[in-house]
């Protein structure tokens, strides 16, 4: 029999809102949404978790994570207005200064943040993918490892992929039902054309979802187009040529197949209207992150033009090295506010409301992430990944509309109920599957070698 959780307001997101409604979780899967008082007349015999005074939602998507980046939250601030100087302090901190444990900790912390703040499903980059994928399904998310791949130099790309390619192998044979692996060609100055070409070929030929940031700053854009700033002049330190394009990172990545795998972009904040219809047109997805992109002063997304093109856009909150906060619900109201920064008045066509940016939250996600009809919303035969936020704070009372009350009043920290695939991973304010308090404490020893290092 199933087991039946009710609350004071049911969010289905693909159908209206239900007061005094009911979810009926049978397994892995929801076998019922509805009332209440329907739910129990049908399972007489279901066993009943009262979650009163709350909001039933779907499982939280963040599409765009680096979660073995969680032990630098707070390190980087120094750097933020040099994206240069940012990205090589990260580096050589991952890279020389963290061991296998700590990258493990380091994912290991993340995933219990994201599980305590509603997220149940996840797209990770990572550099350490094995890793990342051994602490998800420890702690019991649901997600994409993209394994990443870096190399701006033509000469090495074969090499370099050769190195991918064994990875990939490694994470294909860790994936569970829960978690399947990705690759990621980082960036567009960090991985030379013939290396991207390879890496699309592969993913296609693969069945591997791709993941890459693009269109990211303006440092980017000048890289790409001019060869000038920067990343051009890092590359001829490093005796690596590079020749200006002449075009838009987006159009770059049609030239070198990367939309052809139909691939889940993140940032996409420098894109103009030709590139916004080549996104569409090659069904092009996108990790809206505008948190991060604010806080490293890149600018803002066209959030509410993607939407109207059609295309998959879900929300991200990058790594906590860029955000701070692993924080979903924040991150959609991050992303409705902003947005109405450019609009011009409040025309009903060009407003972004909070369902759509609840909808990017949990639908978007998933159709980004490649689990639609799977995920993000609440109906029979979908997986039971869903979250119960408690509304009982001061700050969310009185309540007219659960979807109001979800983006504009509340965060992570109200959620008190996190279920993966019919398992509660989060309950009574503790991850159920691992050991929170040793993770605590070496995040400690972490930060300290860091701040040492540095």
């Amino acid at each position: 029999m199933p087991t039946i959780y009710h609350a004071s307001w049911v969010l289905p997101v693909s159908s209206p809102p239900i007061r005094d409604g009911a979810l009926a979780v049978d397994g892995q899967l929801i076998s019922s949404v509805g009332q209440r008082a329907d739910l129990c007349a049908r399972f007489p015999e279901a066993s009943l978790v009262s979650l009163d005074d709350a909001i039933i939602a779907p499982g939280l998507i963040n599409t765009h994570t680096h979660l073995e980046l969680t032990a630098m939250r707070g390190y980087l601030e120094a750097e933020e207005r040099d994206f240069f100087a940012w990205l090589r302090k990260l580096t050589l901190a991952r890279l020389e200064l963290m061991s296998a444990d700590d990258l493990y900790t380091s994912v290991a912390w993340g995933a219990c943040e994201a599980a305590r703040a509603g997220i149940t499903c996840v797209g990770d980059a990572s550099d350490s993918g094995s890793i990342s994928m051994k602490a998800l399904r420890e702690v019991g998310l649901r997600g994409i490892v993209f394994q990443e791949s870096f190399g701006p130099d033509p000469l090495l790309s074969a090499e370099n992929f050769d190195k991918l390619k064994a990875k990939i192998g490694e994470l294909r044979d860790q994936e569970t039902s829960l978690l399947k692996a990705g690759v990621s060609p980082h960036a567009p100055y960090t991985v030379c054309g013939p290396q991207l070409q390879m890496i699309a070929e592969f993913a296609s030929s693969s069945n591997l979802p791709l993941m890459m940031h693009a269109a990211e700053s303006a440092a980017e854009e000048l890289f790409v187009r001019d060869a000038r700033g920067l990343f051009a002049e890092g590359l001829l330190k490093r005796g690596i040529e590079w020749t200006g394009l002449g075009t838009s990172t987006i159009q770059y990545l049609k030239q070198t197949g990367i939309l052809q795998t139909r691939p889940l972009l993140a940032h996409c904040i420098r894109v103009d209207r030709q590139d916004i219809e080549t996104l569409a047109e090659t069904e092009t997805k996108v990790a809206h992150c505008p948190k991060s992109n604010a806080k490293l002063g890149h600018g803002r997304a066209p959030f509410r033009r993607f939407l109207d093109e059609g295309i998959a856009v879900g929300l991200g909150s990058d790594s906590v090295a860029s955000n701070n906060t692993c924080d979903l619900l924040e991150e959609a109201r991050f992303a409705v506010l902003l947005s109405r920064t450019l609009s011009e008045g409040i025309d009903e066509d060009s407003w972004v409301s909070a369902a759509a940016a609840l909808s990017s939250a949990t639908l978007g996600g998933a159709r980004c992430l490649g689990y639609q009809n799977q995920l993000g919303e609440l109906k029979e035969g979908a997986y039971a990944d869903f979250i119960a936020i408690s509304t009982a704070g001061a700050h969310q009372q009185p309540i007219y509309d659960p979807v109001i009350s979800a983006v504009f009043s509340s965060s992570g920290r109200d959620v008190v109920l996190t279920v993966v695939a019919g398992t509660e991973i989060y309950r009574d304010g503790r991850v159920n599957s691992v050991d929170e308090e040793r993770l605590r404490a070496r995040m400690g020893e972490i930060r300290d070698k860091l701040a040492r290092g540095s």
